[in-house]
């Protein structure tokens, strides 16, 4: 297993990341499948939109199915039918998202399941080892993500205990030749405990390193000035990956300061809710100007549902409630990150990011913010 940089331009990188179960290029978005699946899209949709990574979730996991079925079924990859590398998200989210069902203390953290209220108690040591006992590519260290705005005391204590976890999962961490383990960075938007919190984690050397605490209740600008100032930090021979990050323009942004994986329920979650994404803003395909739409969602996208469908078949689906439109729909938006990521690792090796830059982001400029929800 191995990261390597095959190009740069400016800030912008592409690399290849080699994982057990295949090479991921960079820069990389990689759909949310919180518990074993991405919502209204199968493992061959996934292939077939060129997804190179998926996401799972420990918490999730944890609770339902468990540990022993997924162990049983021969890991996740065989229970979801999924050939391709896996990266879990080891809780540390639901610490944010959750925060009236747990309690923190430095040893760990106690959640009570959302599902039936029974109490389940996650370690730096136990999320470690359910991830790697479930065969992931890449784990995640347990951290905890505070939402924004918060006082200093609150931030400080998030990186006191986020290392102190840290330390705690690189000493758990045992097969180090079939998952790799990535520190997540916090600090909210102070800059002097987000320096704090990178140079704790890379002293522990861990085969990655993500930037976590975004995207939970600040400014669009203040998180690209902070995930900016961390990927300039954080050494540039490991992949670097921005939690909960998945609009078009965030994505490029984020590129542009020197990052190379991303994960979001965005697009699946409005492909659910009627919300077509194209690289020109969103498309409330529910609206009734496109009941009699025969034009595609995206003229300029190729993927399978621009090539078939029209707005005013996709406005029907909506209409008469039919679960294939949100399937349609889900398939799309994943599509566009996928397809963006896929023309940006071009732009950077062709030398040409700058202008694939800025023409993406005028064609994005009023796009929403990425939101996080509880379901990531």
């Amino acid at each position: 297993m191995s990261f390597s940089v095959v190009a740069t331009d400016g800030a912008a990188r592409r690399g290849v990341l080699q994982l057990p179960h295949g090479p991921v290029e960079t820069p990389a978005f990689m759909p949310v499948g919180t518990a074993a699946t991405v919502k209204a899209l199968s493992a061959r949709d996934l292939v077939e939109i060129g997804a190179q990574i998926i996401l799972a979730n420990t918490y999730h996991l944890w609770l339902r199915p468990g540990r022993e079925t997924i162990v049983e079924a021969g890991g996740l990859h065989r229970f979801m039918g999924w050939e391709r590398p896996i990266l879990t998200d080891s809780g540390g989210f639901q610490v944010f998202s959750l925060e009236s069902r747990r309690e923190l203390d430095d040893e760990g953290v106690t959640f009570r399941s959302h599902i039936d209220g029974s109490t389940h108690r996650f370690t730096p040591e136990s999320v470690v080892a359910f991830q790697e006992s479930i065969g992931v590519d890449v784990a995640m260290a347990l951290d905890v993500c505070v939402r924004l705005p918060a006082t200093t005391a609150d931030l400080e204590e998030a990186v006191r205990i986020t290392t102190l976890w840290a330390r705690r999962c690189a000493t758990a961490w045992s097969k180090r030749e079939r998952t790799l383990l990535f520190g997540i960075v916090q600090g909210g938007l102070d800059s002097a405990l987000r320096s704090k919190s990178v140079s704790e984690l890379v002293a522990m050397d861990f085969a990655g390193y993500a930037i976590g605490g975004l995207s939970v209740g600040e400014t669009r600008e203040e998180m690209e000035r902070t995930a900016r100032a961390c990927a300039d930090a954080l050494p540039a021979e490991k992949p670097r990956y921005l939690m909960g990050v998945g609009t078009v323009r965030d994505v490029i942004a984020a590129v542009d300061a020197g990052i190379d994986m991303f994960d979001c329920v965005y697009p699946t979650r409005c492909g659910r809710n009627g919300r077509a994404m194209t690289r020109s803003g969103e498309l409330h395909i529910k609206n009734a100007a496109f009941v009699r739409d025969y034009d595609p969602l995206d003229s300029s996208c190729d993927c399978m549902v621009c090539k078939t469908h029209s707005r005013a078949y996709l406005s029907h689906l909506f209409r008469a409630k039919e679960m294939l439109g949100p399937q349609l729909l889900s398939y799309h938006n994943v599509h566009v990150l996928v397809r963006l990521m896929a023309e940006a690792r071009e732009a950077i090796g062709a030398g040409a990011w700058r202008v694939f830059r800025d023409s993406a982001l005028l064609r994005a400029k009023g796009s929403p913010p990425t939101p996080r929800s509880a379901e990531q």
